[in-house]
């Protein structure tokens, strides 16, 4: 027994009366931790970074209670703590700074937090008692408000416990503003708003439990309600949008053009440019349904599922050089043939997640034979599936949301039975197949408490090993779930951010209480609106797309030139990789090469990083030798213009005479009709007057020979932000 709890033992044994009991039990998890915490004594910068602070190390946020009760009252022969004159202790002096402290003073003499620590070690230091209770939740208030400008505001943070009562702990919470532009908060919970329109995000932390509370500061500004009742409705989605921008004081851009919607919807369904053949057709069309028919012909053609599994293998395709090539391409076939298929979300996720068999027959076991271990299928699962990012709670307490470790370890119980034989790591080439398969026995433990995990969803229920049952499938129809808290919902927030530049959610895969969706009823009602349809992704699409949000043009009104993410505007996307490639080599009429590809093969049909191509690389092809998901870069970069402006390859399609280019030039057309098909095939879209008089005076110049200057003009063409973006 450390020396420390002797003494006062002895004490209280021959001269009782000496341990002065306070009136009020003390917890050590329920009233010292959250002193601590609120000292920033468990922060990652103090005592709770990994190698601790001058040997003391404290958890992070105070997620191992057990192990900080051991570190301050055990540790080093009990040094830290003196029962028989606590203020006296090394803990209450250097936390005052009566002893020399790298973090200076923590706690004040005459502060609560003194004197419950004292209280504390009156008590005999207790861990916890026979009734005490466990803390389940953290509320803020208020939880959502409309405020003016520079208004004040303080906060209210309750703490609920399993016995039902409730504490104040608004003194003890942290706070943090995720725009101090737009609201600032100080320690005491007091919010002061910013002089700027909009919404802001407080986050509240308190003893590893997390709340939000949403600031709302409406435009100056209040629009006649009459502007908003004349706006055109599509479907629910405008609706549930138009309710955000009544609330802010936004009003939506204007429809975007044909031409406009024509190439949008293209790129976004098939990764295509459209035709100038197809785009005479559709803007000479006078039907007023014409938009929602050439969404229903996009979504039937054959570029459809090349296009979706380009996206899809950025976020599971493994590294061929570890998995093997055969692997990763049968994993590549299968996520074609599944989107070919319109094969049902939950069903595709079902095989993918309870595949088995061999590595070299069926392309989902690669994703088991690249995460070999149930610790690595958890983040995999939870970040892809989910839109949870767990891998924090891997270690210690997530910092900004409620998952421990135990809820980690759980998840990846669901993986702690696959059976494995044959080779384990391939050889790019030729490697041997894997076996992999569901057999019982098999357990995944807790890294501190070696505690064997039973099976547990995320904010669901346990689903413990049955003989002969493999725990996967219940966790994939788990996931199927009307009622599933994350499922529908990560994927309908992936393919809005996919179409609308910004996930409601966003990043598109950290759904948190601390990252709050920029608009939960239209969240909500894209997901229960993909489970009532089977989650039909072709429906999914097709229902945002023809949504009036979708078709909002891209050029702002003096009501939405600030707003970025309530989609009262269209937001410019810079095409991917593979999409920008065969979009040069569909308007130039000359496709690239690709080693271990048929003659005449699309960007998107390349299904392998090692696959050289310069261009792909230079626009951000994902290399799956790193870590996935591999999510795109949008941003352009130096790199990206100069290689558009200089490629030599660019410029011998532009030079060939069996070119586009080569093939207009023996064409005896018109200078007018000459530059309307460069605009057509580039842009989707005729040149305006200024444009074309440019354009003509430009190939009329003296000496020019002719295929170098139409040459020339669509290379200025495709050097240009019209066509290397997606407007």
């Amino acid at each position: 027994m450390p020396r420390n709890l002797l003494l006062p033992m002895l004490l209280a044994t021959l001269s009782p009366g000496v341990m002065v009991r306070a009136a009020d039990p003390v917890s050590f998890t329920n009233d010292v931790m959250p002193h601590l915490m609120k000292a920033g004594c468990a922060a990652g910068t103090c005592h709770a970074k990994p190698e601790g602070q001058n040997n003391f190390k404290l958890s992070v946020f105070g997620y191992d209670p057990k192990h900080d009760y051991n570190e301050i009252v055990s540790d080093d022969r009990g040094r830290r703590l003196l029962l028989a004159a606590p203020e006296e202790s090394l803990l209450m002096k250097k936390a005052t700074g009566a002893v020399t402290h790298e973090g200076g003073e923590r706690i004040k003499k005459d502060s609560e937090a003194y004197r419950i620590l004292i209280d504390w070690m009156q008590q005999g230091v207790p861990f916890s008692s026979e009734i005490e209770t466990k803390l389940t939740s953290v509320a803020v208030e208020p939880r959502e408000k409309t405020y003016a400008k520079a208004a004040s505001q303080t906060l209210k943070v309750t703490a609920t416990y399993s016995d039902g009562k409730t504490r104040d702990v608004t003194r003890l919470a942290d706070y943090l503003s995720q725009d101090k532009e737009m609201a600032s908060v100080d320690e005491q919970g007091v919010v002061t708003v910013g002089k700027v329109s909009g919404e802001g995000v407080i986050v509240v932390r308190y003893m590893g439990l997390v709340d939000v509370a949403r600031i709302t500061v409406p435009s100056d500004k209040v629009l006649p309600e009459e502007l908003y009742t004349k706006l055109p409705v599509n479907n629910e989605i405008d609706r549930l949008v138009y309710e955000r921008h009544r609330k802010l004081g936004l009003l939506p851009s204007e429809t975007c053009s044909d031409a406009e919607f024509l190439r949008r919807v293209s790129l976004d369904l098939i990764g295509m440019l459209p035709t100038p053949e197809m785009a005479r057709k559709f803007l000479a069309d006078t039907r007023v349904d014409k938009r929602t028919r050439i969404v229903d012909e996009l979504l039937e053609h054959p570029n459809y599922a090349d296009h979706w599994a380009v996206k899809w293998g950025d976020l599971i395709r493994p590294n061929p050089s570890r998995v093997g090539v055969k692997p990763v391409y049968l994993l590549d076939q299968w996520l074609r043939e599944s989107f070919r298929a319109n094969k049902p979300y939950n069903t595709m996720v079902k095989e993918l997640l309870t595949a088995e068999g061999s590595s070299h027959e069926y392309g989902p076991v690669a994703v088991y034979r690249d995460k070999r271990d149930p610790v690595d299928a958890t983040s995999f699962v939870g970040q892809i599936f989910l839109g949870v990012r767990l891998d924090c709670a891997k270690c210690h307490h997530h910092p900004s949301e409620k998952w421990t470790q135990e809820d980690y370890f759980q998840l990846a119980a669901f993986f702690g039975q696959m059976k494995r034989k044959g080779q384990g790591i391939s050889a790019p080439i030729s490697g041997e197949p894997e076996y992999v398969w569901y057999g019982s026995g098999g357990k995944v433990t807790h890294p501190v408490t070696d505690a064997v995990m039973t099976p547990k969803v995320p904010d669901g229920p346990e689903m413990p090993y049955v003989e002969g049952q493999d725990p996967r499938k219940g966790l994939t129809d788990w996931m199927s779930g009307s009622d599933n808290p994350f499922f529908a919902r990560a994927i309908v927030n992936r393919i809005w951010s996919d179409f609308l530049g910004r996930g409601i959610v966003d990043p598109v895969d950290d759904f948190r209480v601390s990252n709050p969706p920029t608009n939960e009823a239209l969240l909500d009602w894209l997901a229960q609106d993909f489970i009532a349809h089977g989650f039909d992704m072709k429906h999914l699409m097709r229902t945002i797309v023809n949504s009036r949000t979708y078709q909002l043009s891209t050029q702002p009104n003096e009501h939405n030139v600030t707003d970025t993410k309530n989609y009262s505007r269209g937001i410019k996307r810079r095409m991917s990789a593979e999409v920008l490639l065969d979009a040069v080599c569909d308007a130039t009429g000359m496709k690239d090469k690709y080693n271990g590809l048929p003659p005449q093969s699309r960007a998107v049909q390349t299904w392998n990083y090692k696959i050289d191509s310069d261009f792909l690389d230079a626009f951000g092809r994902p290399n799956a030798s790193q870590e996935c998901p591999c999510e795109r870069e949008r941003k352009s970069s130096v790199i990206q213009a100069l290689h558009l402006m200089n490629s030599s390859d660019i410029q011998e399609k532009l030079n060939s005479a069996d070119s586009r280019i080569g093939q207009l030039a023996k064409r005896d057309i018109s200078d007018i009709d000459l530059v309307s098909e460069l605009y057509l095939t580039l842009y989707c879209r005729l040149p305006d007057e200024e444009e074309l008089r440019t354009s003509i005076r430009f190939l009329n110049q003296p000496q020019a020979n002719r295929q170098n200057a139409i040459g020339d003009l669509a290379w200025a063409l495709i050097n240009s932000a019209e066509f290397v973006f997606n407007h």
